[in-house]
């Protein structure tokens, strides 16, 4: 669903369409609160990832609308932040309410944050173009910082889109990326109990900590493209590129836990690789944005976020098929292999384009 949100949101607009889907994935996680069996659950979880797909493309429009190119990177790694601090508050927040009101009431408290958020998103949201709070100093030099600014020329259809060097520069690299985050997500409680034999009280200490260090890879991953241009004095274009790279090479780290014997060395391990996949992650969705025009970033996000789920969701069944008999240690070295191909096609891909140039002052 990421393209069709992703389309809907360029096409209905930024304001509407972000406060219409969180309204709907609010309704969504509500309704798990009151399933009466799996096939019940599995709809409303269907639900939610129908309309929760909103999330990313309107996030990433969002920066494309309200920063200058030199500041998109910073912009994504809040974002990214953003939603890895929200997987470190849920846990104490669900299991504090499923504790005094039932588990059906964590459903009905989370969904309902989701309403608040919508209205205060729809009262407040406007374009830098439209704000009325925004100094016209402060709109010119958001407006004139960015290269793709909203012009009369043909918006391009989704086909034309995906013609493109540029969508499969990021496309590609979040397909290779994504099945990292998504092992991380789902499978390090079992891997910590089934293979390094810890209880569940190590776990809910342990297992918090990559994405906590997943949060100072949102930031490192802002700033790093930055650094690059000012330091070494590389292109827009090219300084997350080359921040891509580095965060490859760290997934060296992550693809070694099947080689290590201590346990929190392995957890280590997994903080480095929740570093290093944040940082990833938030220098190919800042590309999106700076090469794109604001128009078509939510359906470019959109298509690559479908990129990046189905590299994810191919690879979590292939690890639940895989890990009792061929082990966690050869799944888990793939994830560095597969960053290094991301960030290898990002380097060709991009190498070939025309507009690198175009770059080159900024």
């Amino acid at each position: 669903m990421q393209p069709v949100c992703g389309l809907i949101v360029d096409a209905i607009g930024l304001r509407l369409g972000f406060a219409l889907f969180a309204a709907l994935w609010s309704i969504a996680g509500c309704l798990q609160g009151g399933v009466t069996g799996w096939l019940s659950l599995a709809g409303a979880r269907g639900l939610m990832g129908l309309t929760e797909a909103a999330a990313i493309p309107a996030g990433m429009k969002a920066v494309a609308e309200w920063f200058p190119d030199k500041e998109k990177s910073i912009a994504v790694g809040f974002f990214n932040v953003g939603a890895s601090l929200g997987a470190l508050i849920a846990p104490p927040l669900v299991a504090a309410v499923t504790l005094t009101l039932g588990w059906r009431a964590a459903f009905g408290v989370t969904g309902a944050v989701g309403f608040f958020w919508a209205a205060v998103w729809y009262a407040f949201y406007r374009p830098p173009s439209k704000h009325p709070l925004l100094s016209p100093e402060e709109r010119e030099r958001i407006l004139s910082g960015q290269s793709h600014p909203d012009g009369s020329a043909r918006k391009p259809s989704a086909p034309e889109l995906l013609a493109t060097r540029r969508f499969w520069a990021i496309a590609i690299p979040r397909f290779f990326a994504e099945p990292a985050w998504q092992t991380f997500s789902f499978w390090i409680p079992l891997y910590l109990a089934s293979e390094r034999h810890m209880d569940l009280k190590q776990i809910a200490l342990f297992a918090w900590l990559p994405f906590l260090a997943a949060d100072f890879g949102g930031a490192f991953g802002g700033y790093v493209a930055p650094f690059l241009m000012k330091a070494f004095g590389i292109t827009l274009v090219w300084s997350p590129i080359w921040g891509v790279v580095l965060g490859a090479l760290m997934m060296i780290g992550p693809a070694s836990i099947g080689l290590v014997s201590s346990p929190y060395t392995a957890i280590a391990l997994f903080c480095l690789g929740g570093f290093a996949h944040q940082t990833i992650s938030v220098l190919v969705n800042t590309l999106s944005a700076d090469l794109f025009d604001s128009r078509e970033v939510g359906a470019v996000s959109g298509f690559a976020g479908m990129a990046a789920w189905t590299g994810g969701l191919g690879f979590s069944l292939l690890v639940g098929a895989l890990a009792d008999t061929l082990g966690y240690g050869p799944l888990f070295g793939l994830l560095g292999v597969f960053d290094l191909i991301g960030a290898a096609a990002l380097v060709v891909l991009i190498g070939g384009e025309r507009y690198t140039a175009r770059f080159a002052a900024a």
